[in-house]
């Protein structure tokens, strides 16, 4: 593993302590100071830590689907590529906008809906999933069209009733490689729906299923697939699970699903800030917001934040937060569009006045707000509030760490 690196890449400042990421300078960060500064060395030691849990037998497909939960696919797949073994998107346009911005490793493409795009798949070198015969036909007439011989990794449907082959069809489609000689079976894989509820019963008796695949797959003279099932819970929870790969997705980022699988080393990888844009005092009984939901009780200082539910801040909070000179202070009232109103009258002027910051995901001095804290005020799921951050909201980058697997 080759040295550690700590200090962000700068190529300029839009406010006190937002970092621009060199060549990559974007003018939003000069106008309006909300951004959400992204980690990518906690990616990389959440991978690494992720790898030490599950073993360093089992290969690690890193999942980027969702512009990487929101943090950003490209910077994420180039800090991740050198330390896993392969990397995952849902989708085929993820992959190919991988692929243009240089990453050279294994993409599988896990979402398996493809179009007539069985070509581009193929141009582009990612290795498709696939849960349909026409889909497996289509890329065996492709794969033969262009000379190629090309992987795939087949899903199979153990009690999500999403996507993936039924467990009685299974036989069926394996006999199908026989006669389409441009295909070779690389894979076999499910997905567990239930990995991180306390009921642990679903999870167990889909693994059960997928046994009798791994099995049949093994009979039929398929003895070297990778044999891939679990996501960021099943992974932690139950071992058997593990197989050839896992899946990990939100885990990378510095959150786990539920309590039930809570992994306490994980380091959260993005911080949402901003700065307030204007101070209001006002009188017992004034309105605050669309609608006057909240009226102040006592004489009040409201700060306004340049930040709305179109920027992906939840517009129906309750009792959310943010920190202010580490202080918990109040959203109060409706999330507008563009804005949000906080009350800092607990908060001495000096540290919340005009352009002072704000942090609404992310640790100030002794406190923190995780995503999972949004995401209960909120009523969501922490993936939600990750993917939710929008592209109008700049992504500041602090540099990779690691260029080598440990």
């Amino acid at each position: 593993m080759q040295g550690l690196a700590s200090k962000p890449r700068v190529a300029g400042t839009a406010a006190e302590g937002a970092l621009v990421p060199f060549a990559e300078v974007d003018i939003r960060t000069s106008i309006r100071p909300t951004v959400a500064e992204i980690d990518l060395g906690a990616v990389q030691r959440n991978l690494i830590r992720f790898r030490e849990r599950v073993g360093r037998s089992v290969a690690v497909f890193a999942v980027v689907k969702a512009d990487a939960y929101g943090h950003g696919a490209v910077p994420v797949a180039r800090a991740l590529e050198p330390l896993c073994n392969a990397l995952a998107v849902s989708l085929v346009e993820e992959g190919l906008e991988l692929r243009a911005a240089g990453i050279r490793a294994p993409i599988f493409v896990l979402g398996a809906y493809y179009n007539r795009h069985q070509d581009d798949v193929i141009g582009q070198r990612l290795t498709p999933v696939v849960y349909d015969l026409g889909d497996l036909e289509r890329f065996g007439a492709a794969a033969a069209r262009r000379g190629r011989r090309l992987d795939v990794h087949v899903k199979v449907d153990t009690g999500m009733s999403r996507l993936g082959v039924s467990v009685a069809e299974l036989p069926r489609v394996l006999a199908r490689f026989d006669e389409l000689s441009a295909l070779r079976l690389a894979g076999l894989c499910t997905h567990l729906a239930s990995a991180d509820l306390p009921d642990a019963t679903v999870t167990e008796q889909a693994l059960d299923a997928f046994d009798v695949c791994m099995e049949q797959a093994r009979r039929e003279g398929f003895t070297a697939l990778a044999h891939h099932a679990a996501n960021s819970a099943a992974s932690i929870r139950f071992p058997r699970a593990r197989l050839s790969a896992v899946r990990p997705g939100l885990a990378l980022f510095g959150a786990m699903p539920s309590r039930h699988v809570a992994v306490d080393d994980l380091e959260p990888a993005l911080r949402l800030a901003t700065r307030i844009m204007a101070i209001h005092e006002i009188g017992v009984g004034t309105p605050v917001s669309y609608g006057g939901l909240w009226r102040a009780e006592r004489p009040s200082r409201i700060a306004t934040l340049p930040l709305g539910y179109a920027d992906g801040y939840p517009r129906h909070v309750r009792d959310a937060q943010v920190l202010v000179a580490g202080r918990r202070v109040p959203i109060i009232g409706a999330v507008c569009m563009d804005m949000l109103m906080i009350d800092v009258t607990d908060v001495p002027p000096a540290d919340a006045g005009l352009g002072a910051p704000v942090t609404l995901i992310g640790r100030d001095g002794g406190e923190q707000i995780s995503v999972d804290d949004l995401a209960s005020w909120a009523g969501t799921l922490n993936y939600e509030i990750l993917c939710g951050i929008s592209k109008r909201v700049p992504r500041i980058l602090r540099d990779a760490a690691l260029t080598s697997s440990p």
